[in-house]
């Protein structure tokens, strides 16, 4: 740290960076012990994932009651899935209980160890931040993926990313195009049927649908929840077990894998009548393999007459004409692009810089690696919420996050103000045993190109490869003897 950043920076005991779910937990939970932290935000509101989608129809496929913090139930869910903008508002409300310690329009330009002081220097957009502690919780959906055509500079209409909403863009009777089948796209696809006067959707890959369950919660149901926080509580339990009989078809028991695949098939027989458009909806790998997606009304916008499903990839555009890769043109007013997120390389990781002056995306060129699923090696007193196999494939996101919340805290207290640094021993040890449990999944197995793969390395670096319950049970007490706890340049353990 120069004399001016060292004159200038906020000294704090912790520094959140993002506040979307996992920093909001990891602020909530400091903030009732009485801790010392700041929570950076690069956007003008707080939400995250929740904040970026607002495209028409968007919600959540994972239920309510289980898509919220166990710390903050919500006994007023409108709905079993709930809608965007209802996720959105529980994220404010949840977040007004630390709104004095968010800073927002803060964007964090760099990250850095200072070996001499112990301590992180946090360079932002408006001013320095010191802390002897750096939790990065900047999410896996936060950097919108945009496909590299020719001729996209061309494109004489309006083109955006779903999660970058054009609201300016009025989409009635234009002709609109959607690049991707997933789960952006299945949510999207029928809200604009309803409006443009045609649309063609270019799937690279068909994708497994599913019946999506959703209903209304009744007014008794809620004044019930109201009334008594155990039935809540025990409806929050009931979801969790339910969902983890999904991670059985993950492995590929043969019985619910079947079964799971059967569902899927019988629903789009049931919705698909035309014969030909069913063959194109039929996905060529094993289900499971990707993201399994929910929609009782994907199949039935595909068959009215204003829209076309282009069964090959957007691949050029020149000017307001667009070629797919069966050679199909097709005259366009709009261009959704629905494509997901650079997930498996976070550009934040090459903002962070560690001991000796590595980055963190280097320490990563083999695909993304931590111990727990929380903490790298070389970079002391860094921990990393929904990061390295720290998703889920068949459960909720805020399961996993408040289970890596309660491990940072742990190990906060075993540090007790000294630096802590896992083991690369501890590190490898722990990636390889993840290595071995992901090497016969259908993540791996299933036969498909996925977002949760490393497209480099092959390695499963997004989804935890087990139970949800396994990895809550594994994070719930933190054991020091993996790590080296130092004080100030003076090992202590």
């Amino acid at each position: 740290m120069n004399e001016r950043e060292d004159a200038a920076a906020v000294e704090v005991d912790t520094v959140i960076v993002g506040a979307g779910f996992g920093g909001l937990a990891m602020g909530i939970r400091l903030s009732r012990r009485g801790d010392d932290f700041v929570v950076l935000e690069r956007g003008d509101d707080v939400g995250g994932t929740w904040r970026d989608n607002v495209y028409p129809g968007v919600a959540c496929d994972i239920p309510s009651h289980l898509y919220s913090f166990s710390f903050a139930p919500k006994h007023d869910w409108s709905r079993f899935f709930a809608p965007g903008s209802e996720i959105q508002d529980y994220l404010r409300d949840t977040a007004s209980e630390i709104a004095d310690r968010i800073r927002l329009g803060t964007d964090v330009l760099d990250m850095r160890w200072d070996a001499d002081d112990d301590r992180w220097l946090v360079t932002t957009s408006t001013g320095y931040y010191s802390c002897r502690t750096l939790v990065v919780a900047a999410g896996r959906l936060s950097e919108p993926r945009m496909p590299r055509l020719s001729g996209l500079d061309t494109f004489t209409g309006a083109a955006f990313h779903s999660a970058r909403w054009d609201d300016s863009v009025d989409l009635a009777g234009k002709r609109v195009g959607v690049v991707g089948t997933g789960a952006s796209a299945v949510q999207l696809v029928p809200r604009l049927a309803d409006t443009a006067a045609s649309v063609v959707v270019f799937q690279r890959s068909a994708a497994y649908v599913v019946p999506r369950p959703d209903r209304e919660y009744s007014a008794a149901e809620i004044a019930r929840f109201e009334r008594d926080p155990a039935e809540l509580r025990r409806t929050r339990e009931r979801l969790f077990w339910k969902a983890e009989e999904g991670f059985a078809q993950r492995i590929g028991v043969p019985a619910a894998i079947d079964g799971l695949r059967d569902s899927a098939l019988a629903h789009r027989t049931a919705q698909v009548a035309d014969p030909k458009l069913r063959a194109a909806l039929t996905p060529d790998y094993e289900i499971g393999c990707k993201r399994v997606l929910l929609s009782d009304d994907f199949y039935p916008a595909l068959e009215r007459d204003s829209v076309t499903l282009e069964a090959s990839a957007l691949e050029a555009v020149d000017g307001g004409r667009v070629t797919a890769a069966s050679g199909a043109e097709y005259d366009l007013d709009v261009l959704v692009f629905a494509t997901g997120f650079v997930s498996t390389r976070p550009p934040f990781a090459e903002r962070v810089v560690g001991r000796g002056g590595i980055r963190l995306s280097d320490a990563w060129s083999d695909g993304m690696v931590a111990f727990a699923s929380t903490t790298v090696h070389g970079f002391p007193n860094l921990f990393v919420i929904d990061g390295p196999n720290a998703s889920l494939g068949h459960n909720s996101a805020i399961v996993m996050i408040e289970a890596q919340v309660e491990y940072i805290l742990g190990a906060l207290d075993a540090s007790a103000g000294a630096t802590l640094e896992v083991t690369a021993e501890a590190q490898a040890g722990y990636v390889d045993g993840l290595d071995a449990r992901s090497a016969n999944t259908v993540w791996l197995e299933g036969g498909c190109d996925s977002w949760y793969v490393d497209a480099e390395s092959r390695r499963l670096t997004l989804l935890w490869p087990d139970f949800a319950f396994a990895f809550r049970d594994s994070l719930a007490e933190f054991d020091p003897a993996p790590y080296r706890i130092t004080s100030l340049n003076t090992v202590s353990i």
